[in-house]
């Protein structure tokens, strides 16, 4: 099956090469920190969040990943708005100007800081993120425009939002998380880091899909 981008032209092709490698940096990232912090010999292999890692030899690693999410996401050009989109939901440069901003804050923002409003600041830029992540898989991805969606289409909608109810729900179990079982023997599991990384790999297969990268799924030429 050939993609519609391996028959464009090579703006579109760099396009969507992006578009897959956000999606490899989003799934790798939750590998590669605990595997690095591993393979230093260090004993903090697993941190209690993704964002902890910021303070391990991995911390420039988790920075410059989220400075690369955080640059394409703000330049990202979706769609326009619909006339039948609902207004409360923002538009798609919106959205990808937020989302972009937001992961800058996480990055900039260390949770780790001994100040109370740096990490409030990480807390809710790191929420919003996972959000519009959520808001793209949701509602931008699974747009079809005026023409018949295809089976491959209806497809890699239906990985979209499973992708960005998976994003949502990990966001609701943090919350839950935090707030009812914080202190329980749980925390030895390290519940956080995993829904973040579920999280994370939820993001990371959307956008590499939506990047042309799974060609069972990709429309023919």
């Amino acid at each position: 099956m050939t993609s519609i981008g391996e028959q464009s032209d090579p703006r579109l092709r760099s396009y969507l090469a992006l578009r897959k490698a956000i999606g490899v940096l989003g799934i790798s990232l939750p590998v590669i920190l605990p595997l690095g912090v591993f393979l230093v010999g260090s004993d903090d292999a697993w941190q209690p969040t993704i964002s902890d890692y910021v303070d391990t030899v991995m911390g420039d690693v988790f920075v410059g990943i989220l400075f690369a999410i955080g640059v394409f996401l703000y330049f990202y050009v979706g769609y326009d708005r619909e006339p039948d989109q609902p207004p409360y939901l923002p538009s798609d440069r919106l959205a990808s100007n937020l989302g972009g901003l937001f992961a800058l804050g996480v990055a900039l923002f260390p949770t780790t800081s001994a100040v109370g409003f740096v990490q409030g600041v990480h807390t809710v830029s790191a929420v919003l993120l996972f959000v519009t992540l959520a808001y793209f898989a949701l509602w931008q991805f699974t747009k079809t425009g005026d023409e018949e969606p295809t089976p491959e289409k209806l497809m890699r909608n239906r990985i979209y939002r499973i992708c960005g109810i998976t994003i949502l729900v990990c966001i609701a179990l943090i919350g839950i998380h935090g707030w009812l079982l914080r202190d329980t023997g749980l925390n030895d599991l390290n519940p956080v880091f995993w829904l973040e990384a579920i999280a994370m790999w939820a993001f990371g297969i959307a956008w590499f899909v939506k990047g042309e990268g799974v060609p069972a799924v990709n429309d023919e030429a």
